[in-house]
């Protein structure tokens, strides 16, 4: 058995929520975990106090960055003076890339948890961060079969790729959050943060237009993004959202609230990733407000249908979705499917992955030798 000092930096509050149980499975298992805060979310609900709600003290809190340069250069400066010799990253936002980048100029192996994503948007910035994590890690800790294979399908060599499961449901099954029956479920929870629609003045009064009609459905439940909040007052908003009939605007909720609003609603509005995997897990119907997403089991199985925001249709598309993923059939034949996004056991899947000396070989960062004339590819015939 090999025990390794893995170094985990997080920084938003989806972070903290899938990483907690990784964390406590790689200690458990008598690794050293080095857990760094990055700074990326001050916000106490965004982050603060999901942390101590899950247990996920950072043992390094770093200063808020102003961009990704900042984080790439934070992630340099302490991945040196730490000792670990691993580095476990998951996901798609900047602190992938920055620490990816900064344990490849430490010579410190990478590994990418929630590996093989792919909403093959080229205008998305988590698929570039996704991109640079392939590209950096040596070790691919993939959610799903499906996204197994796109990685695979982009050339990275199958030894390295195993599929754990994501950790999300681990959260949930340890939380002991359970599904309730569709007969006890009423409403509709919204939520909406991504920049693509949120921060373009058409497509938030396209949103504000779908929560108002989502209401004929049962009581609109919103907790507003603090960007999402910034952006409605911005827009002069904010007033005709609050005044629709049936909708309650809140702020932010805490995990736990938030878990059990998601629970009792008959259909979830959104464009979170997070949620769309929780709401597998609850057999809860999604309308996912963009046009693609890495999330495709859910597309799939139409437990999830993609709608999109930037056209008066795609608003219409929404809405109709939305009531017919809340009719009594869909909402059974829904809740029946088993979750694709995995069982609750990827942290000790990862931890006992990481203890097998026979990784050993996959994380070394020897330089090539060529100079014998071989060729590190297969010359055509």
């Amino acid at each position: 058995m090999r025990t390794r000092h893995v170094l985990v930096p997080f920084g938003t509050r989806p972070e903290v929520i899938k990483l907690a149980p990784v964390v406590h499975a790689l200690r458990a298992a008598g690794h050293r975990v080095t857990a760094v805060d990055t700074g990326q979310h001050q916000d106490a609900v965004m982050s603060g106090d999901i942390q101590r709600t899950l247990g996920l003290a950072p043992d390094l809190r770093l200063a808020k960055p102003n961009d990704l340069g900042a984080l790439v250069t934070a992630a340099a400066a302490v991945l040196p003076d730490r000792g670990a010799d691993l580095v476990l990253a998951l996901g798609d936002t900047h602190t992938v890339p920055a620490y990816a980048l900064a344990a490849r100029g430490a010579g410190i192996p990478f590994a990418h948890l929630e590996a093989g994503l792919r909403s093959f948007n080229p205008r998305s910035l988590e698929e570039v961060n996704r991109r640079v994590a392939a590209a950096t890690a040596q070790l691919h800790f993939a959610p799903t079969d499906r996204a197994a294979a796109f990685l695979r399908a982009e050339g990275v060599p199958v030894e390295r790729i195993f599929v754990v499961g994501n950790p999300v449901i681990d959260t949930l099954r340890e939380k002991g959050v359970r599904p309730v029956p569709p007969a006890d479920r009423t409403g509709v929870l919204v939520t909406a943060h991504r920049a693509s629609n949120v921060d373009d003045p058409a497509r938030l009064a396209r949103l504000v237009d779908v929560v108002a009609r989502l209401a004929a459905i049962g009581p609109v439940r919103f907790p507003i993004h603090p960007r999402t909040r910034a952006r409605l007052h911005e827009h002069g908003l904010a007033g005709r959202l609050a005044a629709l009939p049936g909708v309650t605007c809140e702020d932010p909720l805490p995990y736990d609230g938030l878990l059990t609003a998601l629970a009792h609603a008959r259909v979830v509005v959104t464009d979170s990733g997070g949620l769309q995997e929780e709401a597998a897990y609850l057999g809860v119907p999604v309308v996912v407000l963009r046009r693609s997403t890495p999330r495709w089991e859910g597309v799939e199985a139409g437990t999830a249908v993609l709608t999109g925001l930037t056209s008066d249709d795609e608003a219409d598309r929404a809405v109709a979705a939305a009531h017919h993923l809340s009719t009594p059939a869909e909402l059974s034949r829904v809740a029946a499917l088993p979750c694709p996004y995995g069982d609750g056991h990827t942290g000790a899947r990862v931890a006992a992955l990481l203890a097998d000396p026979a990784l050993d070989p996959l994380l070394t960062l020897d330089e090539p030798d060529h100079t014998d004339g071989t060729l590190p590819w297969k010359p055509a015939s």
